[in-house]
């Protein structure tokens, strides 16, 4: 077997805060089963005391070790943007990126965290009702939800955060991007609910360093569907409230899952197994 593992390739992820993550297991398992040697490093900025300030410094670092590429999570994703060539259309769209890929002497910036959600949720909630969405979160990660609902047909969505400028500012980003769409900053939560189809969960709320519910358990009703981007815990109070309420739901998993298929191929070039990874996910979550 370990002749077989003749293919060189190291990447890595940058961010704060990192050394639960999955991504890098995720990764090398994928790398091992289609005969790569495939190391993929953490590069914490808790653990080596560095900042965002710091990525000229991390992206010359990992030219020089001969990376294939980057993921690139909390604080940096929009911060990394400075330091790229160029970057790639949904990228640019969105205005972060949670991959780059190192070639020819070239910085090249994706974001996988999109498409990670859209097929997480057309596979998990296969002909949920897109007619009106609330979302909580209009963060880094609901930028990404966001426009992956819309890209995914969703018709009218309303935005909430805790600050309200933030949850405007998307939705007139989103609105110039979806212009057929309804997309606005919400006021009225409870009232948003009432009229929704469902909801996206796009907060910290539910992690350990975080329990609890985003919003009242009572504005949860059977005809919601709930999409969940927290995978740690992978059963959150948010889906354990709206499963005991007849919600159809969508954990976290399959948006972790899917961005790394989506960087595994961007790195590689070759074509991930899906299913595989989910499984291992699964394993390593169960």
């Amino acid at each position: 077997m370990t002749e077989t593992l003749v293919r060189p390739l190291k990447a890595g992820l940058i961010g704060a805060g990192i050394q639960a993550s999955l991504t890098p297991a995720m990764h090398m398992a994928e790398g091992a089963a289609q005969g790569l040697r495939y190391v993929y490093e953490l590069i914490d900025l808790r653990e080596i005391d560095a900042t965002e300030n710091d990525l000229p410094r991390l992206l010359a670092d990992a030219e020089r070790q001969g990376f294939a590429g980057l993921n690139i999570t909390h604080p940096c994703k929009q911060a990394v943007i400075a330091h790229l060539d160029d970057l790639a259309p949904d990228a640019q769209r969105l205005g972060a990126v949670n991959t780059v890929v190192l070639k020819g002497g070239r910085r090249h910036g994706h974001n996988t965290d999109w498409w990670g959600f859209a097929e997480g949720f057309r596979r998990g909630l296969p002909d949920a009702d897109l007619s009106f969405a609330v979302q909580l979160g209009a963060g880094g990660a609901g930028v990404a939800t966001a426009y992956a609902a819309l890209s995914l047909g969703l018709k009218r969505l309303a935005v909430f955060d805790r600050e309200p400028e933030r949850a405007q500012s998307l939705a007139e980003m989103l609105t110039a991007l979806f212009p057929e769409a309804d997309i606005s900053a919400g006021t009225d939560l409870a009232a948003a609910m009432r009229s929704a189809s469902g909801l996206i969960h796009a907060t910290p709320t539910g992690m350990a360093n975080y329990p609890g519910l985003p919003l009242d358990g009572d504005l949860l009703d059977p005809r919601h569907w709930v999409a969940e981007i927290v995978y740690f815990p992978l059963e959150t109070a948010l889906l354990k409230e709206a499963r005991r309420r007849g919600c159809r739901t969508l954990d976290g998993g399959g948006m972790a899952v899917f961005q790394a298929v989506g960087a595994f191929r961007l790195f590689t070039g070759l074509e991930p197994d899906a299913a595989r990874m989910l499984n291992h996910f699964k394993a390593m979550t169960g």
